[in-house]
C-alpha cells in the first residue's frame, strides 16, 4: 500500500489529558472537561470552556523571562501548552524541522505568535529543532494538515528523514473571547449554536516510510495522503457559502491514493459545535459517499475538549494513530478540518502492521 509518511510518535496536552495516551483514553471513554470558567460573557454569565488548570502547565523557561515582558499573554500560554507535548513526540529523535500550526492571522488583532515562536519553543521545551527548515502555518484548525502536507514534501524531497508536525492554540484570551461573544459564536446560556472554547497542543513525529525498520521502531500508523481545498464562501466572506472547499479537499485526497484502497471506516471530523460546518461535511460526504463504508463511525473530539483551534487537526490525527496502533479503531481513517477562513484539509491514515 502506497504511503507518504510513517507516524512514529505522538505527543498531546489537552483539557482531558496531559499526554497522548491519557488524552486518547479520555476521548475514547467520553470523558469531558468542559466546565464554567471565571470569565463572563456580555450577559455577565460564566463562559463554559475547556481550559487547563494553571497547575497542569509548566512555567515559562527562565531563559525566556526577559523576552516574556514583550510577549502577549496568549503566546506565553501557547508555549507552556506545547512544552510537554513536543517533548513527548520528539523523545529520542535527532534534531528535526518543525512544521507548526498556529491561530489564524486575521489582521484585526496582533498576531499571538509568528515565526519567533519556533526558536522560543525550542528553548521552552529544551528540544533540538532544525530551525532553518521549520515553518509556521497561521491558518487555524486546518493549519495542522497543511503543515503535514508541507512536512511530507520535505520528506519526499530528501531534505530530512524525520519531521515534527504540530499545532498549538488557546482561546484563553479576553479580547478574543469578547470578539467571539459579540459575533454570537460562543455557546453561552440561551444559545443553541456556538463553540465552546478550549486549548491544547499536539505534535506528531513523521518519518520516511520504512526508514526506521533497521532501528526496530514500529510506526503507530501510515499516512496515505493529504488533500487541500479552499472555501470562497467562508465564515467571514460575503461570497455565498456552498461547502465546496471541503469537497475539493476530499477530491484531491482520494485522487492522490490508489483506487483499490478499502473504503473509509472512520472519520475524525473537525466539527467544533457551530452548525456552520455541518453543511460542508454533508456536501463532501455525499459527493464521495462511494469511498465510505456503511455504517460509518464519526468521531468529533471537540465535544469533550472544546474547540482546540490550531491544535485540532494534529490532535485528531494523533488520536486516529493511537486508536489504530492499539487496535480499537479500524482504518482507513479520514481526518478533516476547516478553518474560519478559506483553508480546508483532509488526510487518510491506516494502521501499521505489527509482528
Amino acid at each position: 500500500m502506497a504511503k507518504i509518511a510513517d507516524i512514529l510518535a505522538v505527543g498531546m496536552t489537552t483539557p482531558v489529558g496531559l499526554t497522548s495516551s491519557a488524552t486518547a483514553a479520555a476521548v475514547r471513554a467520553g470523558i469531558s472537561r468542559l466546565r464554567e470558567s471565571p470569565i463572563q460573557d456580555k450577559q455577565f454569565k460564566s463562559i463554559r470552556a475547556g481550559f487547563l488548570e494553571e497547575a497542569h502547565l509548566p512555567p515559562l523557561s527562565e531563559k525566556l523571562r526577559i523576552a516574556s515582558s514583550l510577549m502577549p499573554a496568549r503566546k506565553q500560554r501557547m508555549l507552556r501548552l506545547a512544552t510537554q507535548a513536543l517533548k513527548e513526540a520528539s523523545l529520542g529523535s535527532a534534531a528535526a524541522p518543525l512544521f507548526l500550526a498556529l491561530p489564524e492571522s486575521t489582521g484585526q488583532q496582533e498576531d499571538s505568535a509568528g515565526a519567533s515562536i519556533l526558536e522560543q519553543l525550542a528553548v521552552q521545551a529544551d528540544v533540538a529543532l532544525h530551525l532553518p527548515q521549520s515553518r509556521v502555518f497561521q491558518q487555524g484548525r486546518a493549519g495542522g494538515l497543511l503543515a503535514v502536507e508541507s512536512a511530507c514534501q520535505a520528506l519526499r524531497s530528501g531534505r530530512c528523514r524525520t519531521a515534527l508536525v504540530g499545532g498549538v492554540d488557546t482561546y484563553l484570551d479576553l479580547r478574543l473571547l469578547a470578539d467571539l461573544d459579540l459575533e454570537g459564536r460562543l455557546l453561552v446560556d440561551g444559545a443553541f449554536d456556538g463553540l465552546i472554547p478550549g486549548e491544547g497542543a499536539a505534535f506528531l513525529l513523521l518519518g520516511v516510510p520504512g526508514a526506521t525498520r533497521h532501528e526496530n521502531r514500529v510506526p503507530l500508523a501510515h499516512l496515505l495522503g493529504v488533500g487541500l481545498g479552499r472555501e470562497e464562501g467562508h465564515l467571514y466572506s460575503e461570497v455565498p457559502y456552498r461547502g465546496e472547499g471541503l469537497a475539493q479537499a476530499f477530491h484531491h485526497l482520494f485522487a492522490s491514493v490508489p483506487a483499490d484502497i478499502p473504503k473509509t471506516r472512520c472519520v475524525y471530523a473537525g466539527l467544533n459545535g457551530e452548525n456552520f460546518w455541518a453543511k460542508e461535511w454533508g456536501v463532501a460526504y455525499l459527493r464521495h459517499r462511494q469511498r465510505f463504508e456503511e455504517p460509518l463511525r464519526v468521531e468529533h473530539p471537540v465535544e469533550f475538549t472544546g474547540d482546540l483551534g490550531a491544535a485540532l487537526s494534529t490532535t485528531m490525527l494523533g488520536l486516529a494513530a493511537v486508536g489504530l496502533y492499539k487496535g480499537y479503531r479500524e482504518g482507513p481513517i479520514l481526518v478533516w478540518s476547516s478553518s474560519d477562513r478559506e483553508d480546508r484539509a483532509a488526510a487518510l491514515v491506516v494502521g501499521a502492521r505489527r509482528g
